[in-house]
C-alpha cells in the first residue's frame, strides 16, 4: 500500500515539511527532522551526429500556425542577439552545423520538412517550365511564343496572394502545390489562344484581327474550365490542411484566365509582329500579318 499526499499539499514545500509524525517523544514535525535544500537537477547530455546539443520546444497555434510567418518574427529577434565576442549566432534550415565551437541555431522539426517541400517543389516547378518550353517550341516551331505561353504562370499569382489575404489563410506548402497544378491547366488556355491565332494567320486573315477574334471566341472554353475549377476547388475550401491547394487553384485560375484573355493575344501580336513576320513571309502570308 502506497499513501500519498493531496496535489495541493505535494506543491507546497512548507505543508511537507509541517506534517505531523509520531516518534518516541511524541510528535514530530518533518522539518523537525529533515532540511530542504533546492539544488538544480543534473541536465541530461545529449548528442545528435555526433554533436552536442541543447533541444528547445514550442508548437503553433493560434493567429500564426505556419511555420514561415512565425520563424520569420523571431529571426528578426534573433537578429538583435548577439555573443559576448559580438559576433552572431549562425542559424541552419537543412544542414547541421560543421563545428561546435561556437553556439549555432538549427532550425529542425516542422519548420525544416517544410523547408524541404517549398525547395524540392520549387526545383521540380522550374524543371516541368523547361520541358512545356520545349514542347511548345517544338510545336510552334519558334523560340519566342512560350514566352507569350508562360506568362500567364506569374499572373495567377495576382489572384493566388489576394485571395489568401481575403480567406484569412497561410501561403502553406499546399498552396504551393495548387499553383503549379493550377500553371498546367493556365498554359493550356494560352496554347489554345495560340494555336487558334495561327490557325487563322495559316487562313489568311490578318494578325490584329486573329489576336482579337482569339481572345473574343476562346474565352468561353477557358470561362467554362475556369468555373470547372472553382467548383471542383469549393470541395475543400474549408478544409484546415487542403485550403490553400484549393485557393491557389480558385483563385490563381481566376484571375490567370481574365488576365491572359488580353495578355497572351497582345504579347504575341508583339512577337509576331517583329520576330516571325520574316518566315510567315517565307510562307506567302506576308499580306495576312499587315497591320
Amino acid at each position: 500500500m502506497r499513501l500519498r499526499l493531496s496535489a495541493a499539499d505535494r506543491a507546497d514545500l512548507e505543508r511537507r515539511l509541517s506534517l505531523r509524525v509520531d516518534g518516541a517523544s511524541g510528535a514530530l514535525a518533518l522539518g523537525q527532522l529533515a532540511r530542504a535544500e533546492r539544488t538544480p537537477e543534473p541536465q541530461p547530455i545529449v548528442h545528435k551526429d555526433l554533436k552536442p546539443v541543447v533541444y528547445v520546444f514550442g508548437d503553433l497555434a493560434g493567429e500564426r500556425e505556419s511555420p514561415v510567418y512565425a520563424l520569420a518574427t523571431l529571426n528578426q529577434k534573433l537578429d538583435a542577439l548577439a555573443l559576448p565576442s559580438g559576433a552572431r549566432v549562425a542559424r541552419y534550415a537543412v544542414e547541421a552545423p560543421e563545428t561546435s565551437d561556437l553556439p549555432a541555431l538549427k532550425w529542425d522539426g516542422e519548420w525544416q520538412i517544410t523547408y524541404e517541400v517549398f525547395r524540392d517543389l520549387g526545383l521540380a516547378f522550374a524543371v516541368v517550365l523547361v520541358l512545356i518550353a520545349i514542347l511548345v517550341i517544338g510545336w510552334f516551331q519558334s523560340f519566342t511564343v512560350p514566352l507569350a505561353i508562360l506568362l500567364p504562370i506569374p499572373l495567377s499569382l495576382i489572384g493566388i496572394l489576394p485571395g489568401h489575404f481575403f480567406f484569412g489563410a497561410f501561403f502553406t506548402a499546399t498552396s504551393m502545390i495548387g499553383f503549379i497544378a493550377g500553371a498546367g491547366i493556365i498554359v493550356r488556355n494560352s496554347i489554345i489562344l495560340v494555336d487558334f491565332i495561327e490557325l487563322k494567320l495559316r487562313q489568311g486573315m490578318p494578325l490584329p484581327e486573329a489576336v482579337v477574334e482569339a481572345g473574343a471566341v476562346r474565352f468561353r472554353p477557358m470561362l467554362l474550365t475556369a468555373a470547372a475549377v472553382v467548383v471542383g476547388s469549393l470541395v475543400i475550401l474549408f478544409d484546415p490542411i487542403f485550403q490553400g491547394l484549393a485557393i491557389s487553384l480558385m483563385m490563381g485560375e481566376v484571375a490567370a484566365t481574365f488576365l491572359s484573355r488580353m495578355a497572351v493575344p497582345v504579347v504575341y501580336f508583339l512577337i509576331a509582329r517583329k520576330g516571325r513576320a520574316a518566315s510567315l513571309r517565307q510562307e506567302g502570308l506576308a499580306p495576312a500579318i499587315a497591320s
